[in-house]
């Protein structure tokens, strides 16, 4: 049975799908991707239909991660019921997820919540700072990955 991962940010442009890029190549590499579903979305419409911001496609062309084909899309009361992990950047878009998905059963939280030292993700489209979203993602995820086979999931 596949673990079904779903990454959030404000507008589903920059945040999100770096990290959704960005997982599907770690469990690729790890030999896992076919256990898992990975997805991305928003928390707010501005930028639905539009492809990754500019400095997301460079940041990851940088790293050498492909970008997984991705248009913004808004998380949706269905999504709760559809995906097993609803990760989030910051305590913004844990407000508003909580707001759209009302009772589910998937586990919401932010994605550095499963590392040494929890925080928020900057948003580069205000920070301008890629590296660091980046940086912070990367540790997110490699965290997340480590938590699920502690857990026994993988």
């Amino acid at each position: 049975m596949k673990i079904k991962v779903l990454f959030v940010c404000h507008g589903n442009i920059c945040r999100s799908p770096m990290a959704e890029s960005y997982f599907t190549r770690l469990v690729k590499e790890r030999g896992l991707a076919q256990r898992f579903t990975i997805s991305s979305a928003a928390t707010h419409t501005d930028e639905l239909g539009n492809p990754p911001h500019a400095g997301t496609r460079e940041m990851l062309a940088r790293e050498g991660i492909p970008l997984v084909p991705h248009r913004a899309r808004l998380l949706t009361r269905e999504d709760g019921a559809r995906y097993d992990y609803i990760l989030g950047m910051d305590g913004e878009n844990a407000r508003y997820m909580r707001r759209i998905l009302g009772e589910c059963p998937a586990r919401i939280a932010l994605l550095l919540d499963f590392t040494a030292h929890p925080r928020a993700i900057a948003d580069p489209w205000y920070t301008g700072n890629f590296d660091e979203t980046f940086a912070d993602i990367a540790e997110g995820c490699a965290a997340f990955l480590e938590y699920l086979q502690k857990e026994g999931q993988i």
